[in-house]
């Protein structure tokens, strides 16, 4: 075997905490809202509601604040939120103030509350920016459809022609000005613009002194300039060194990733080969543009992994968000026609690997649901029922392992002799080394160890169990 040495760059510098954390993805609607009567005059859909039906079911950050004992006994300690903004969606990625949290979320105060109760129990907090597009309802462009080409915001948005329509009657009614993926609602702004490159700085800014730990950036590669990037990773890291950048890039992104724009991407690359890999039997055929959701042998399956650690510096490497569900996608589990012991072995890989690995809310208790919306629903805080709570045991244990042996975390990484049953790598530093086995099966493997005392799992007679995984530390000699 050959060991990967993680080669590291003077020039590229990574967050220490981010190698370390453990993520918890949350879409503020929909997790959890606070038992407390609703805003006077405001009427939200029952908690539940069927997310096709869309509308907004009162989630908010109080709700969150609420559950972050739940999170920090499941092993989290860090959180993403999806945008929470003020916005006229309950997803939020279309903005109307940059500057104000969304009242229906608890406003500015519900954040300073979460991010002082999530720093006391040592949990950081990275918000969602939304910084390619804006909505029909922000201050400038609302503005320009109030004054027309008076407005002396006229260049901050991509204007085409006269009059502007952002409620067309079809599809083939031009609305004359630049939207993301065409769609009115979402007016892109001009990057161009100087005075929209330092409205978004300065809204990097405000957060970040305000306490956030980071940004995750919503389709940073519509905004095609590079310079623009490098002054935002100049404004955030003067802000707070340690603070987190990682962007939504769905492929390899190497262009992003050389120590002078972001720290990491969401790592759908390794989402997609690990469902591809763990589940190969029971994938229900569900397809998505950049996720190539296909049966994986062995050998395939080394050969992405070791692909996507070569595209970048080990330091990208450690910090990359490892995933393996979001807002963006069906779910792991129904991806996997719902075969719980395929996704509890990609949760194996996944805390054993290069990587922080990040959990779409719910999915430790068995959700399961397709495509957006349906990926969007509430958390089933009302129907206990519906959480398997053996699940989130198991997870919380495999969290609890990378806690433990933090050589999981940063340690080198190699694959081992495998077969296509059974996957080994192996994960060593200067003061431990750690391997891992797992059985992808139906049948019961053998498996052969040296001297090494198992840390996680279980062997029977020298049998590796089916779809089970173990963990070796290996003696010192």
């Amino acid at each position: 075997m050959t060991t990967i040495k993680p080669s590291q760059s003077a020039d590229i510098a990574t967050p220490d905490w981010v190698k370390q954390a453990v993520f918890y993805q949350i879409y503020p609607d929909r997790f959890a809202r606070r038992e407390a009567p609703a805003p006077l005059g405001v009427k939200f859909k029952p908690w539940g509601t069927p997310a096709e039906q869309q509308g907004f079911q009162g989630g908010d950050l109080y709700g969150v604040i609420d559950k972050l004992d739940y999170l920090q006994q499941l092993g989290i300690t860090a959180i993403y939120l999806c945008p929470i903004f003020s916005s006229a969606s309950n997803h939020r990625y279309h903005t109307f103030d940059f500057m104000q949290v969304d009242p229906l979320l608890g406003g500015n105060q519900g954040l300073r509350e979460l991010l002082d109760e999530a720093h006391r129990r040592d949990m950081k907090v990275v918000l969602d920016g939304v910084f390619n597009h804006a909505s029909r309802g922000f201050w400038p462009f609302h503005h320009i459809l109030e004054c027309g080409g008076d407005s002396p915001y006229i260049d901050w948005f991509k204007i085409q022609d006269w009059p502007l329509n952002p409620y067309p009657s079809n599809a083939d009614e031009p609305t004359n000005y630049a939207a993301w993926w065409d769609l009115p609602a979402l007016p892109q702004f001009n990057h161009s613009n100087p005075g929209v490159r330092q409205y978004i700085y300065d809204v990097a800014k405000f957060w970040l002194e305000f306490g956030i730990d980071g940004w995750r950036l919503d389709v940073p590669y519509e905004i095609d300039d590079d310079e623009f990037w490098r002054g935002f990773r100049d404004v955030v890291k003067t802000a707070n060194p340690d603070a987190y950048i990682c962007g939504e890039v769905w492929e390899k992104a190497q262009r992003w990733l050389q120590g002078d724009m972001f720290d990491a991407t969401m790592n759908y690359t390794f989402c997609w080969a690990s469902l591809s890999y763990f589940g190969a039997h029971t994938l229900n055929g569900y397809q998505r543009n950049h996720l190539t959701l296909e049966p994986l042998d062995s050998k395939g399956f080394q050969q992405v992994i070791n692909q996507m650690h070569g595209w970048y510096d080990w330091q990208i490497n450690f910090a990359q968000l490892n995933l393996l569900g979001s807002h963006d996608m069906a779910r792991p589990l129904w991806i996997l026609s719902e075969d719980k012991a395929a996704l509890q072995l990609c949760w194996l890989f996944m805390m054993t690997m290069p990587g922080a690995p990040c959990i779409y809310y719910g999915d430790e208790i068995g959700m399961s649901s397709a495509d957006d919306p349906y990926c969007r629903e509430a958390y089933p805080w009302h129907a206990p029922e519906q959480q398997d709570n053996n699940m989130a045991a198991q997870l919380t244990t495999l969290i609890q392992l990378r806690k433990q042996y933090p050589t999981l975390a940063t340690g080198d990484f190699c694959f081992q002799q495998s077969d296509d049953n059974v996957l080994r790598y192996q994960r060593s530093s200067q003061h431990q080394t750690l391997q891992v086995a797992i059985n992808r099966s139906n049948t019961a493997q053998p498996l052969q160890i040296d001297d090494a005392n198992i840390v996680y799992g279980e062997l029977n007679d020298g049998y590796l169990p089916a779809q089970s995984g173990v963990v070796l530390l290996l003696n010192k000699r």
